[in-house]
């Protein structure tokens, strides 16, 4: 397994994390994730690292883990070095028991992380340390994708909230309201995005960044790319433009996601 750290400070932080964790007989597994994951950090870039707990645990003995760990990362003077590195450099540490359930999508949420929490924690995390087989059977359960069943579900929640934020931007542009027309199309792109790694089969990575990699190296569509850069630049903010970006958009979405 081939990991690219960005310093030698994240790599020397990791590998400490990964030994204090890996003498805690409970802890199932140590996940190296996000932007190290992949390979794409920069020396500003947190160390994002994942605890995986079985989610059986008693809260007792996982408060416990937490506490310990806590201790640990105010008394480790390597810790405190780290956050030198860069301008936001820090360890950004969730403890996850691999339960991963459908979150909270509403009307003007935008986009609900679901399949970023499978994509981050599962499908694109690499394990510094593994403890026993719980990582592995997530692997199986979730991997490649999910089931049909619950992928034409998924899919439709989608296409409806994304539709609904694009009926509404008309509203606001006859009133003048200009920015929540923005946000509107902010929320559908995030949707749109949801809903064309649903219609592919492949989990995405975020819905906010990194849209040039999940495009154009992962799901090979530069031209997509160009087409919602494009969709997000602006000549006169306070127009009808976002009635033509709101058509455009509805277009995008009929081309690419089939459920």
């Amino acid at each position: 397994m081939n990991i690219f750290y960005p310093t030698a400070a994240h790599e020397t932080t990791a590998a400490s994390v990964t030994g204090y964790f890996s003498k805690i007989p409970d802890v199932s597994a140590i996940l190296l994730t996000c932007s190290c994951a992949r390979g794409k950090a920069s020396k500003d870039s947190c160390l994002d690292l994942a605890v995986l707990l079985h989610p059986e645990m008693e809260i007792g003995r996982r408060k416990e883990i937490i506490a310990g760990w806590e201790s640990e990362h105010r008394s480790n003077e390597r810790y405190r070095t780290f956050r030198e590195v860069g301008a936001y450099t820090h360890i950004d540490l969730e403890f996850i028991d691999g339960i991963f359930n459908e979150g909270y999508h509403d009307w003007t949420t935008g986009p609900d992380e679901f399949e970023l929490e499978i994509g981050n924690f599962i499908a694109y995390a690499k394990p510094l340390h593994v403890n026993d087989d719980y990582f592995a059977a997530l692997q199986s359960r979730w991997l490649p994708y999910y089931d049909a069943a619950l992928r034409a579900k998924r899919f439709e929640m989608v296409k409806k909230f994304f539709q609904n934020n694009l009926q509404h931007i008309p509203l606001y542009v006859e009133r003048g309201l200009y920015f929540q027309s923005f946000n509107r199309l902010y929320h559908a792109m995030g949707e749109f995005l949801q809903a064309l790694f649903i219609a592919a089969r492949i989990y995405p990575i975020a819905y906010d960044k990194w849209i040039r990699e999940q495009l154009c190296d992962i799901l090979r569509m530069p031209d997509l790319y160009k087409a919602i850069v494009e969709l997000m630049e602006y000549r006169v903010f306070e127009s009808d433009e976002h009635l033509r970006k709101t058509t455009i958009l509805g277009q995008l979405f009929e081309q690419h996601c089939c459920a």
